[in-house]
Parts: structure tokens; sequence; C-alpha cells
């Protein structure tokens, strides 16, 4: 891993000028390549378990811009957001041993970062689970509609300014497709402090739509 920190060094100077709007450039590059997606990546994680540091730094550059955003939606801040993918990058390269090849890589790298988050925002004591099922009985209709008619960034923007919780249970129960049962187990909380957090969210999310 003694390249890794450079590759960090790298990576932040790459974000303060704006170095994610290559992202679709190269995903162009990796289809020229001929190979499939899980070859290329089944190659590169084994040259990053023999430490091969290109291979590292291969890796970063294409997990990083989707894992940055994944923190990003967690976090709600940039400087929060590229402290949780240092860590989850020094986490997963830690862990590589440990993918066994059984689904996408992308995927088991995204439960990384995500687990990650969630472990950042433990220790930042921002988990505040406190709103009960009564509070949000009025919630009005046509929340989807209105979530719909707007595009993805705008609404992107509307969940990073949620309250920690309330945003944790949204990306977990809407963006990831946690249940219930999975977000409570995740989070040390009953279901129905999961769905209350989440009605409470979509309520919120309606009201900052409204006065948009």
């Amino acid at each position: 891993m003694s390249n890794f920190g450079s590759v960090l060094k790298n990576w932040r100077q790459m974000q303060r000028f704006g170095g994610f709007l290559h992202l679709n450039n190269q995903d162009r590059r990796q289809d020229e390549t001929g190979q499939s997606t899980p070859d290329l990546w089944a190659e590169l994680v084994e040259k990053c378990r023999k430490g091969d540091g290109k291979a590292q730094k291969k890796l970063f550059d294409l997990l990083s811009p989707k894992m940055f955003a994944v923190c990003l939606r967690y976090m709600g801040s940039r400087d929060a957001a590229e402290d949780v993918l240092q860590d989850g990058f020094v986490t997963l390269f830690s862990k590589l041993d440990s993918y066994a090849g059984d689904g996408s890589f992308e995927g088991w790298s995204r439960k990384v970062f995500i687990n990650t988050a969630l472990m950042e925002l433990r220790r930042k004591d921002a988990l505040k689970m406190g709103v009960g099922l009564e509070e949000v009985s009025g919630m009005a209709g046509g929340g989807a509609t209105q979530m719909q008619n707007i595009g993805y960034k705008e609404l992107m923007k509307l969940v990073m300014s949620l309250p920690a919780g309330y945003r944790t249970v949204f990306n977990m129960a809407v963006i990831e497709g946690y249940s219930h049962n999975e977000i409570a187990q995740e989070l040390g909380i009953s279901e129905a402090t999961s769905r209350s957090q989440l009605q409470r969210a979509r309520k919120i999310l309606q009201e900052k739509i409204r006065n948009m």
C-alpha cells in the first residue's frame, strides 16, 4: 500500500480542479478495451492484492467518482465526504482478500463505502432518531410525483440538506434499496423508527420542492 498515499494526494488535487468531469470519457475508454467489466475488475483486484501500485491507482480512478457521490449523499458536505472516501479506500484495499468474486465488485465496494460513512456518522453521534409516527401522520400525498418532476442532481442536493438521521434512512431505503428490517439492524433502531424517519424525510423533501 506504499503508493496509496500519493494516489490520495493526486485525487485531492484533481478534485479541486473538477477532475471528476472525466468520468464519462473514462467509462468509454473502459469499454473500448474489449474487456468485460467483470474481467477488468477481476484483473485489477488480483494485481492490487499483489501490491501493484499502477493497478491500485487504476482501481482508485475507476471507483472514486461513483464512491465519492455515495459518500457525499451520506455525509452532506464535500469535506466530510472526502474524509470518508479516503477511509473507505483504506478499508477496501485492506479487505480485498475477503472479496470472493461472487457478485459485482462495484456492488461489494459500494457496501464498503456505505459502511464507512455509517461508522463516521455513528462516531459523530449524528444519527438522531427521535421522530414518532404520530408526528408525520399528516404527510401530504403526491410526494412521489413531486420528486419525479425534478432532476436527479436537484433531488440529491435536497437530500444532502436533510438532517443526518433522515438523510441516512432516505439514502438506504430509496437509493440503496435496503428494507426497513435491514436498516433497523444496520443502525440499531426499530423498524417503526426507520419507517417514520423515511416518512419524515419525504415530507421535508416535498416541502423543499414546493418552495423551489
